[in-house]
C-alpha cells in the first residue's frame, strides 16, 4: 500500500528491519503498518484529532487547532447519553466526573447492581477544551459518539466488573478511558522504562512525548500521536476481549458519525473527530466517513433505568482509576499552567466556571486557510533528538526553597543546606537520566533523598509534600444548581445552622434544642444523614438517638464539602432523604440474607428516623416472617436485645402493643421452644446463643402466656434438653431452677459437689461461665453467681484458677458485657466496703439461718388438725397411713409440723375432701 508522502520513511524503516537479521519475522510488517496507519488517518476527509487522556500536550494542541480550524461540528469520544450533563459543568469547580448510575437494572445479573460509569474532566485535558469551545461558540454542535453507558456494561466480560481499583472518591465505578494511551504489551512497557531510565509510565510519557510535543505544530503532533497509537495497537494482544471491545467501540463511533452526517448534510471538512490515539489508528472495515462504508449493528439498550449527574473528582482519584503514577495528574496540571503562561495561549473556558485562573477571553480570529497537501513530519521528528528546554535555575531554586519550608511545617529538621542539596541532586539525577532540565520527578527523588532520610515525623512523607508543592491533589466541587433535587434539599434544610456547607473543612454545629425548637428538623436530618453517609461526613460529638429519648443539646462535626459525592449519589436513589432511607430499610429487611435481627434493626431505625407506622408495621411483619423460617439461633442475642427495647418503647408510649410485636412474641416463644433441645446439644451453638434463647422465653413468658402460648411446651423443651458441655449444663440447671424444678438448695448442693470432685474441678470454670450467661434468662440468680464465683476463688487451686481468669474476663467483655455491671453491683452489695470490716465479715451464704418466729400464726388447717388428734388418727387409719399425729410427736409447734406434713402430701387434702363429699350410703364411709 502506498502512503504518498511517507514512502521515504517506509523504505527507511523496512531497510532497518532487514538489517536486523535476527529480528522477528513480523518486524517488517509492523514497521510498514505504522506508516500505513498514519497515511490512512491523514487521508480521511473528516479530520481525526488523536489525544491522550489528561495530557497537557494534547490540550495545548487542541486549543491551537480549534482556533485555527474553528469546526462547526465536533465529534467527541464520550458516552452519547452523557451529553445533557455537559452544560452543568458551568456550575462546577474542576475536576469533576460525569456519572451514570443505575440501581434498578434489567438485563444484567442482580448481584451486579448498582451500575456506575464515570468520566473525569480536568481543565488540562483536550476533551474539556473541546467541550468549552463547542458550548461557548455560537453555531457549533457537539456530538458525543461513543457507546452508551448501558453498552459499557453490555460489553463488559462480567457485568458489574470494575476497570481498575480506585480510591474512595470514585469507588468501584467503571472509568470511561477517553484517550487512553498506554502499551498493552507488558514487555514493551518494561523495555521503554528501562531504556528511558525512568520508574513508571507517566514519567516516560512526560519526558519523551509531553515535553517534545508541547510546542510542536499541528501536523507533527497529529502524525506522532497516530504513530504511537498505531504502535501500541499493533503490539496489543489481539485475542483479548478488551481488544474486541475496542474495535466494537470504533465501529459504534463511526456508525454514529455517518448517521449524523447523513441527517444534517454537514460538510466533512467542517468537522473534527476527537478520539484516543489508540482508536485513531483503527483498521476495522466500518471506520471512515464515506457513506458507502458498512454500518455496525448497534444492539438496543436494556430496560435498566439510568440516572445522570455530576460528582466531585480529584487528581488522586483519576490516577487510581486509570493506573497513573501518584502525582502525575497534579504535575500535568502544573505543566499546563506553566506552558500557558510561557506561550501566552488563551484556553477555552465555560462561562461561569468556578476555580482555576481567570483569563480574559479572546475573540476567535477568522479560520486559517487550508495548509495544503500533507507533508512528512515524522522523519525529521524521529531522526532528530528531542529539543528539550534547558535548565531553569530560577524555577528549580524556587522548588527547593518551597519544599524545605513545607517540610519544616510537617516536622522535618530541614535547613538551607538541604535546599542546596536538593538543588544539586536534582541536576545530578537529570544528567544521569540523559536530560538537561530536571523534571518534577527528578526533583521528587532528590527531595526524598536529601530531606526524608530514614524517617517520616508527620502524616505526610516528602514525596507527598512534593505533590502538594507542584499542584496538590486538587478536588473538584459540584455547584448548587448542578446538584440533584435531594442534595439541594439537604443544603436548604440545613441552612438554619448558619454554616457554609460547601467549605472543604470540618465545621462544628451546636444545636440547643431546648431554646431553639426550630433546630429539631436539622437534628432529625443530621441523624438520617448519619445513617446514610460515611462516618466522617456527619459525626455526632454530643448527643444520641435512642428510643424514647428527647434530646436537649447536640454537637456535630460536619464535613459535607469533602463528601459531596455521597450526597449527590443519594439523589440517584430518591427525591428526598426520607424516601432513600425508607428504600434502604426495606432493602435491608427483604435482602435474601436478612435475618430476624436485621428486620428488627430496621424497625428500630424506622421509629428513630421516620414517622411512618405503615413502614414500621411492614418491617415488623417481615421480622415475624424471617423468625419463623430461621433454622439456627446465631442471631438470638441480637433478637432478644432489640425486641426487649422495642417492647419497652411501645409500653411507655402507646396504649397497646402493635399486632406485629404480639405475633413476634408468640412466634418466638414457640420457635425457641422447638429449637431449644437441639441447641443445648449442638456444638455449633454457643452458650451465649442458648442463654439468649432462655432469656427470650423467660422474659417474654408472661406476655406469651397471655397471648395464648402454652407453658407446657417450655417445660417439655427443658426436660428434653441433655447437654454435655459444662457451660450448657449450668444453663440447664438455671432454667430448671427458674421453672421450679430445681430448688436453690439443690442447686447449691450440686455446685458444692462439683468443687469437691477432683475430676470435675478442671472444668469448673466452664460451669461458672454458664452461670454468668444464665443471668440473661434468670436475673434472680445474681446473688448465687456471686456466691459461686467467691467459692471458686476460695477453693480452686492456682494452677486452674489463674489460667482461667483471662478467659473469664475476655468472655464477659465480648459476650456478656451488659451482665458485668449486674455482677459488680451485687458484689458491692454483698461484700464489705472496708478492710476492717472484712475481718469480721461472714458470707451471707455461710451465716446461720434465723429460726422461724414463734409469733407467726400457723395455717388454719394445721391448727384444726392439731386440735382434733383423734379425728386425724381416724382419717389416717381410714387412708391406710400410720404415724403419730399427736401434739407430743409434733413438738412444741404442732401447727408448723402439720403444715410441713401437708406440704409433703399435697394430694391428701384433695383426696380427703372428695372422700368426705361422697353420698352417705357410700361404702367407704360405712
Amino acid at each position: 500500500m502506498s502512503a504518498g508522502p511517507f514512502d521515504a520513511l517506509r523504505e527507511q524503516l523496512l531497510g532497518a528491519a532487514e538489517a536486523l537479521a535476527g529480528g522477528p519475522a513480523a518486524l517488517p510488517e509492523i514497521l510498514a503498518g505504522l506508516v500505513d496507519d498514519v497515511g490512512l488517518v491523514l487521508a480521511e476527509p473528516l479530520e481525526i484529532f488523536p489525544v491522550c487522556h489528561h495530557s497537557p500536550a494534547s490540550a495545548l494542541a487542541m486549543v491551537r487547532r480549534l482556533r485555527e480550524k474553528q469546526p462547526k461540528v465536533v465529534y467527541l469520544e464520550l458516552c452519547e447519553d452523557l451529553g445533557p450533563l455537559l452544560t452543568e459543568l458551568r456550575n462546577c469547580r474542576l475536576p469533576v466526573a460525569l456519572q451514570a448510575f443505575a440501581s434498578d437494572i434489567e438485563g444484567f445479573p442482580p448481584e451486579s447492581a448498582p451500575l456506575s460509569v464515570i468520566a473525569p474532566i480536568t481543565e488540562a485535558s483536550a476533551e474539556y477544551q473541546a467541550i468549552a469551545y463547542a458550548l461557548e461558540t455560537p453555531g457549533v454542535e457537539l456530538v458525543l459518539v461513543d457507546r452508551s453507558t448501558d453498552h459499557v456494561f453490555q460489553w463488559q466480560p462480567v457485568p458489574g466488573a470494575t476497570a481498575a481499583d480506585a480510591e474512595e472518591l470514585h469507588g468501584d465505578a467503571i472509568g470511561v478511558e477517553l484517550g487512553d494511551l498506554r502499551p498493552r504489551f507488558a514487555e514493551l512497557e518494561e523495555h521503554l522504562l528501562h531504556h528511558g531510565r525512568v520508574r513508571h509510565w507517566s514519567e516516560w510519557w512526560d519526558q519523551f512525548v509531553e515535553q517534545p510535543l508541547a510546542g510542536a505544530d499541528h501536523e507533527t503532533y497529529r502524525q506522532v500521536m497516530v504513530l504511537i497509537g498505531s504502535l501500541f495497537r499493533r503490539l496489543a494482544p489481539h485475542d483479548s476481549q478488551r481488544y474486541d471491545s475496542d474495535e466494537d467501540r470504533e465501529r459504534y463511533m463511526w456508525t454514529r458519525i455517518r448517521e449524523h452526517l447523513a441527517v444534517t448534510g454537514t460538510d466533512r471538512a467542517d468537522c473534527l473527530f476527537i478520539c484516543g490515539a489508540f482508536h485513531a489508528a483503527s483498521r476495522v472495515p466500518e471506520a471512515g466517513s464515506d457513506p458507502s462504508t458498512p454500518d455496525f449493528t448497534i444492539t438496543p439498550r436494556t430496560g435498566s433505568k439510568w440516572l445522570y449527574g455530576l460528582i466531585p473528582s480529584s487528581h488522586s482519584a483519576i490516577e487510581a482509576q486509570f493506573g497513573l503514577a501518584p502525582g502525575s495528574v497534579s504535575i500535568a496540571g502544573a505543566t499546563w499552567e506553566k506552558t500557558l503562561g510561557r506561550t501566552r495561549l488563551t484556553p477555552f473556558r465555560l462561562e461561569g466556571q468556578k476555580g482555576g485562573r481567570k483569563r480574559a477571553a479572546k475573540a476567535l480570529p477568522p479560520p486559517a486557510a487550508d495548509a495544503g497537501p500533507v507533508t512528512d513530519q515524522l522523519t525529521g521528528y524521529l531522526s532528530a533528538p528531542a529539543a528539550l528546554d534547558g535548565l531553569d535555575e530560577e524555577e528549580l531554586r524556587g522548588w527547593c526553597v518551597d519544599i524545605v519550608r513545607l517540610a519544616r511545617r510537617n516536622g522535618y529538621l530541614a535547613s538551607t543546606a538541604d535546599a542546596i542539596a536538593v538543588f544539586e541532586t536534582s541536576i545530578l539525577l537529570a544528567g544521569m537520566r540523559g536530560r538537561a532540565r530536571p523534571t518534577p520527578y527528578d526533583f521528587q527523588d532528590a527531595a526524598v533523598t536529601c530531606i526524608e532520610k530514614d524517617m517520616v515525623p508527620g502524616r505526610r512523607d516528602v514525596r507527598r509534600l512534593c505533590e502538594i508543592l507542584l499542584g496538590g491533589d486538587r478536588t473538584g466541587q459540584v455547584g448548587y444548581d448542578a446538584m440533584p433535587p435531594l442534595a439541594r434539599d439537604v443544603y436548604d434544610r440545613l441552612a438554619p445552622l448558619g454554616l457554609n456547607l460547601e467549605q472543604r473543612t470540618i465545621q462544628r454545629a451546636l444545636l440547643d434544642l431546648a431554646s431553639g425548637p426550630e433546630l429539631a428538623a436539622c437534628s432529625q436530618l443530621l441523624w438520617m444523614l448519619r445513617y446514610l453517609l460515611p462516618d466522617h461526613a456527619v459525626r455526632p460529638i454530643m448527643g444520641s438517638r435512642r428510643l424514647g429519648e428527647t434530646p436537649i443539646q447536640e454537637s456535630w462535626d460536619l464535613d459535607l464539602g469533602r463528601h459531596q459525592r455521597t450526597i449527590i449519589e443519594l439523589g440517584y436513589e430518591g427525591v428526598t432523604v426520607e424516601q432513600v432511607l425508607e428504600q434502604r430499610l426495606r432493602r435491608a429487611a427483604w435482602d435474601p440474607k436478612a435475618t430476624a435481627a436485621t428486620a428488627l434493626k430496621a424497625v428500630e431505625h424506622s421509629l428513630l428516623f421516620l414517622s411512618s407506622p405503615r413502614l414500621t408495621d411492614d418491617l415488623g411483619a417481615r421480622a415475624v416472617e424471617l423468625l419463623s423460617t430461621e433454622r439456627d439461633v446465631d442471631e438470638a442475642p441480637a433478637v432478644l436485645r432489640r425486641i426487649r427495647r422495642l417492647l419497652a418503647f411501645y409500653r411507655a408510649t402507646t396504649p397497646a402493643l402493635p399486632a406485629w410485636s404480639e405475633r413476634f412474641v408468640t412466634e418466638g416463644y414457640a420457635h425457641y421452644c422447638t429449637l431449644l433441645p437441639v441447641a443445648f446439644v449442638e456444638e455449633e451453638t454457643g452458650v451465649r446463643q442458648v442463654g439468649a434463647m432462655l432469656g427470650f422465653l423467660f422474659s417474654m413468658e408472661s406476655l406469651a402466656l397471655s397471648l395464648g402460648c402454652d407453658r407446657t411446651q417450655l417445660e417439655l423443651a427443658v426436660r428434653q434438653a441433655h447437654p454435655e458441655s459444662p457451660a450448657k449444663i449450668a444453663l440447664l440447671w438455671a432454667a430448671r431452677h427458674q421453672l421450679g424444678l430445681l430448688p436453690l438448695a439443690d442447686l447449691r448442693h450440686r455446685v458444692d459437689d462439683l468443687l469437691g470432685n477432683p475430676l470435675v474441678v478442671p472444668a469448673f470454670p466452664q460451669y461458672v461461665s454458664g452461670f454468668v450467661q444464665s443471668l440473661e434468662a434468670v436475673p434472680r440468680l445474681t446473688p448465687f453467681v456471686v456466691e459461686t464465683l467467691s467459692n471458686a476463688f476460695a477453693r480452686l487451686p492456682d494452677p486452674i484458677l489463674l489460667p482461667w481468669l483471662p478467659t473469664l474476663i475476655t468472655t464477659l467483655r465480648s459476650q456478656a458485657a451488659e451482665l458485668v455491671p449486674v455482677l459488680t453491683r451485687e458484689a458491692a452489695r454483698t461484700f464489705p466496703g472496708t478492710l476492717t470490716a472484712l475481718d469480721a465479715w461472714t458470707p451471707p451464704w455461710l451465716a446461720p439461718q434465723p429460726a422461724a418466729r414463734a409469733s407467726s400464726p400457723p395455717p388454719a388447717n394445721a391448727v384444726l388438725l392439731a386440735s382434733h388428734p383423734a379425728t386425724t388418727d381416724a382419717v389416717a387409719a381410714l387412708l391406710g397411713c400410720e404415724g403419730d399425729w399427736s401434739v407430743a410427736a409434733t413438738g412444741p409447734d404442732p401447727g408448723t409440723a402439720v403444715a410441713e406434713l401437708l406440704a409433703a402430701h399435697a394430694e391428701s387434702p384433695s383426696a380427703i375432701a372428695a372422700l368426705l363429699a361422697a353420698p352417705s350410703g357410700g361404702g367407704a364411709r360405712g
